[in-house]
């Protein structure tokens, strides 16, 4: 019953609209508000500090520079085999294997489409068809940049409008084609072993979606919004480079073509993972 009206206020709320005024808060930088949310915040999850640049919370000028802290440069240290996709964030695994003839599964039961969840272009998502997909969902005291698992090229991004569902289990558990129907950006990147799709997932009250060569995407900051943008420029990131950022908590869906990357046996759904720890072997493409 609790989980049922959990879904059923989600439903009701106007979720635009309280994910962006959370946003304007998390935005502001009066000393008194901004120091009472992060000191509230780092309370209740228990966040720490030791791990960040700057281990004062109360030293950074707003409550989205608090949540999207840097870390200290040996704090998450990257997997140093070449032959290894690593995590992208700090996280737990949702759900991870195979793209069974274009659907993903979310939970218990419940799929969604591969193609909607790319934004709805058939010719976008043939490269994935039964190909492999995770899903990795970060809570409010993980770190929240989203960094490269692998090397790649920058191809194309797509920004998917949608709604602003929580992206925790319970919500995964009760809500049909939940993260093909969230606000979304889709990145797609050439990389050793093929195309890769990282999409960076909205969520109830997160009050934006950043990446490094382009800032704010999700909301869009102005109208109207490219929707699609193609490339020509070669925009390289290297594996366990920052790719992009949430403002408060999401989740990030990986996706690869058939025998890209073989994941490890051992992670499951609820698996924990940390930016930077192996998840797969790469199958790099005979020759």
């Amino acid at each position: 019953m609790k989980n049922r009206l959990f879904i059923l206020f989600q439903l009701l709320v106007p979720q635009h609209l309280l994910s962006r005024l959370v946003g304007q808060l998390a935005d502001c930088r009066t000393p008194w508000i901004k120091n009472r949310f992060i000191s509230w915040f780092q309370r209740q999850y228990q966040i720490n500090m030791q791990e960040a640049v700057e281990e004062n919370p109360l030293a950074y000028p707003n409550f989205n520079a608090f949540f999207t802290r840097a870390l200290k440069p040996d704090a998450r240290p990257i997997d140093q085999d070449p032959d290894t996709l690593v995590s992208p964030a700090d996280g737990a695994i949702s759900q991870l294997g195979r793209i069974e003839y274009g659907r993903i599964f979310q939970a218990k039961g419940r799929s969604y489409s591969l193609t909607t969840l790319l934004g709805g272009d058939a010719a976008r998502a043939e490269p994935f068809i039964n190909g492999a997909f995770a899903t990795i969902y970060l809570s409010p005291r993980d770190y929240h940049r989203v960094h490269m698992p692998i090397s790649g090229v920058l191809r194309e991004t797509v920004y998917v409008p949608g709604d602003l569902w929580s992206v925790n289990q319970v919500t995964a558990e009760g809500v049909d084609q939940l993260f093909a129907r969230n606000e979304r950006l889709v990145a797609l990147f050439d990389t050793e072993v093929g195309p890769m799709a990282m999409v960076l997932v909205g969520a109830m009250i997160v009050a934006g979606i950043e990446v490094v060569w382009q800032g704010q995407v999700a909301p869009p900051l102005k109208a109207p919004q490219v929707l699609g943008k193609r490339y020509e420029e070669q925009i390289t990131l290297t594996r366990g480079e920052e790719m992009g950022r949430f403002k408060l908590g999401s989740t990030v869906i990986l996706l690869f073509g058939e025998d890209a990357v073989n994941w490890r046996t051992d992670l499951q759904a609820g698996s924990p993972v940390t930016l930077g720890q192996g998840i797969a072997q790469l199958n790099p493409p005979r020759v």
